[in-house]
């Protein structure tokens, strides 16, 4: 009766293995189904956008948004980062912050595009509130230096439920209800159910599939290159232990970010 067993396996297996092989078939990383929303067309002579990514803790980039990185570095456009804190948690908030740079360093982001916060209210901590309206100002002012025009985030649920997650996303939002006369666009990085979250690449399906089906802008950007998640959240050697390890290779964000319009 052990052969019963063994048959969804090796259906899953294979399942697996299909979906990680239509990702590296493609020698870019590239967008399903093809998107005209992500990023927005340009208007005028420019040919590139100033992208913001707005993050919780060092890590975040590595371990959820690779995807839309290298998608967007692959297109040419220019990506800064802004990390609220150092994710001094377990007292390891500098060791961390170096991390981030050599992290961004793999991923081809210049070390002068990153800026890692240390703001005495915005504190890594489950059980820390962080204002939102700070947090609004303190991108705007990024945003100001940079001529930033696109901005990329978490959602409300920030992924894993992190708190200061949400409380990113909030503050986010809330810079673009003050700021509407401005022209910035943003976009929220999906957060999945539990299934979905720990399949890798066998979401590929599903997520094409409700991209191209949303009538919301919804984009799905796909890494073919997920060796290249792993090489980014190894320079964070202070958090690459055993269990981020086997989320890293199991979660579906090593793999592809769904993307939609805040």
């Amino acid at each position: 009766m052990a052969w019963i067993w063994m048959v969804p396996a090796a259906g899953a297996v294979l399942l697996w293995a299909v979906s990680l092989g239509r990702m590296l078939s493609s020698s870019a990383p590239y967008s399903l189904p093809p998107s005209p929303h992500f990023p927005p067309p340009l208007r005028g002579d420019r040919r590139t956008r100033n992208v913001l990514l707005v993050l919780a803790h060092p890590d975040d980039e590595s371990m959820f948004f690779t995807p839309t990185i290298l998608f967007l570095k692959s297109k040419g456009h220019n990506i800064h980062i802004l990390c609220m804190s150092l994710g001094n948690a377990d007292g390891l908030g500098n060791i961390r912050k170096k991390e981030l740079y050599k992290a961004c360093a793999a991923l081809k982001i210049p070390a002068e595009q990153v800026e890692v916060l240390d703001h005495q209210k915005l504190q890594d901590g489950f059980q820390e509130k962080w204002d939102h309206r700070l947090l609004a100002e303190l991108t705007m002012e990024q945003i100001r230096l940079w001529d930033i025009d696109t901005i990329v985030t978490f959602d409300s649920c920030g992924v894993s439920g992190h708190p200061n997650h949400c409380d990113v996303h909030h503050g986010i939002s809330k810079l673009l209800h003050e700021n509407q006369q401005r022209n910035i666009e943003a976009w929220e990085l999906v957060s999945l159910n539990m299934f979905r979250k720990y399949s890798g690449p066998v979401d590929i399906w599903l997520s094409s599939l409700i991209s191209s089906s949303s009538k919301q802008p919804i984009c799905c950007l796909v890494n073919c290159s997920p060796s290249r998640t792993f090489e980014a959240m190894a320079a964070h050697r202070s958090q690459w232990v055993w269990f981020r390890r086997l989320f890293v290779r199991f979660s579906s964000y090593t793999y592809m970010n769904m993307l939609r319009k805040i």
